[in-house]
């Protein structure tokens, strides 16, 4: 049985090429031997709408992906806080299928639901409000219809206050709140969960209403491919 395999945050960027490569082999070799694959979020450190494929580190990423749909291996792609404005070209040009939010689906006889885990940390209450401001469907049209190089300029300006702004932020804020967690166990009533966005990758096993349950973080690509992979067994 061919496995699915699961991977999120890996921030892809011109400026880190040893993780470009690694994502160029993942996508040559491991991905070519799976069943279908998802990515729950943050594939790009950011994505500015679809017109960002005229470039060419866009375009060499997304011609990586086809080759792995090409080969007859379903992919499906998750928005994360980095890049959520993909859409339709984004979809033509890798052969992926985007995915919403949360989705629940069977994986070896599991139900099992994936997200990115943003959501999750809900202690972080500025981290929430901008969030919820900034995927609503108008902010989405506003955004893509500003021209490209404003975008680009307000995605790196997002990312450098994030970034300030996180390592001023207790660690307990930047992880999830067990109530959100348990939260989303009881709304989609399955008993594994698989999400990234924390870079803190565990397996965690706990008790939902008498319920045995287990988590599965991902963890982010730091100049190396690394993902989670489940088969029979």
């Amino acid at each position: 049985m061919q496995p699915t395999l699961f991977l999120s945050d890996l921030h892809l960027s011109p400026d880190r090429p040893a993780t470009a490569a690694a994502f160029e082999a993942f996508c040559a070799g491991p991905a070519r031997a799976a069943a279908v694959i998802y990515v729950l979020g943050d594939l790009f450190d950011w994505w500015i709408g679809d017109d960002q494929l005229d470039e060419p580190f866009a375009a060499r990423v997304a011609a990586a992906l086809r080759g792995v749909t090409d080969a007859g291996v379903r992919v499906h792609v998750m928005q994360g806080n980095r890049d959520f404005l993909y859409g339709p070209r984004f979809e033509r040009a890798t052969g992926a299928a985007l995915l919403p939010e949360q989705l629940v689906i069977d994986v070896d006889g599991v139900a099992t639901v994936l997200l990115h885990g943003d959501e999750l940390c809900t202690s972080d209450l500025d981290y929430q409000r901008y969030r919820a401001r900034m995927r609503t469907a108008e902010t989405r049209r506003r955004l893509l219809a500003l021209p490209a190089f404003v975008r680009r300029w307000i995605a790196r300006s997002l990312r450098s206050k994030s970034r300030d702004q996180s390592a001023l932020k207790p660690e307990s804020i930047l992880d999830v709140a067990n109530d959100a967690v348990v939260a989303t166990f009881r709304a989609h009533g399955v008993a594994r969960m698989i999400h990234g966005h924390t870079h803190r990758p565990a397996a965690h096993a706990m008790d939902v209403d008498g319920r045995r349950c287990e988590r599965h973080v991902l963890p982010d690509w730091r100049d190396r491919a690394a993902w989670l992979e489940i088969d029979a067994g």
